[in-house]
């Protein structure tokens, strides 16, 4: 596992030890970023369920200013520590050993905007429709933010939750599907 581009191209990232996570592919990883935007001109980024912390690291490495990374365990959390250190994102981060949902809870009505949220729950998706409609209904995206959503290709989530509309699908295997949302245009 790697920084595929950006500043930090090609430096090695830990794998969270054990089974309890799944990291995200560099195919994977290569793949969702030229979707969402191959580089970025600042904004936050929210790695929920963050593992090792590769996606959160890798907005930063592509120009993101601060990534924020939740994980309710504590090798995970060491992980992402470790992983910041080795890239020296070290202030360029805030990481919280929580579940996602309460995080998401502090952020309502904080203020606090992301142009990228991260959702990668391991192996479940059951959270994805609730976590979409506490980031819609307390404007936690940015008006050209994106929401990635990882989750089994079994699982169907809705097209549109509020503003926050389905913009792509892209499945990598029987396993993994990625959905990509973003604010609907109120153009008319």
């Amino acid at each position: 596992m790697r920084v595929i581009s950006g500043e930090r191209k090609g430096t090695r990232l830990k794998a969270v030890p054990g089974s309890a996570t799944r990291p995200t592919t560099d195919k994977v990883k290569e793949s969702l970023f030229n979707i969402i935007g191959p580089y970025f001109a600042g904004g936050d980024a929210l790695d929920l369920y963050a593992g090792s912390g590769g996606l959160g690291i890798e907005a930063l490495s592509r120009g993101c200013d601060h990534a924020v990374f939740v994980d309710k365990h504590a090798k995970a959390v060491q992980t992402i520590q470790e992983n910041l250190r080795v890239t020296r994102y070290e202030e360029q981060a805030t990481v919280y050993r929580q579940d996602a949902k309460s995080v998401l809870e502090q952020f309502a009505g904080s203020g606090r905007v992301f142009k990228l949220i991260f959702m990668d729950p391991p192996y479940h998706a059951e959270e994805h429709e609730a976590f979409l409609h506490t980031i819609e209904m307390n404007r936690l995206l940015t008006d050209n933010g994106v929401v990635v959503c990882e989750h089994g290709s079994e699982a169907e989530l809705p097209e549109q939750v509020g503003r926050l509309e389905k913009i792509k699908v892209q499945r990598y295997s029987d396993v993994i599907t990625i959905s990509f949302y973003e604010y609907a245009s109120t153009e008319g």
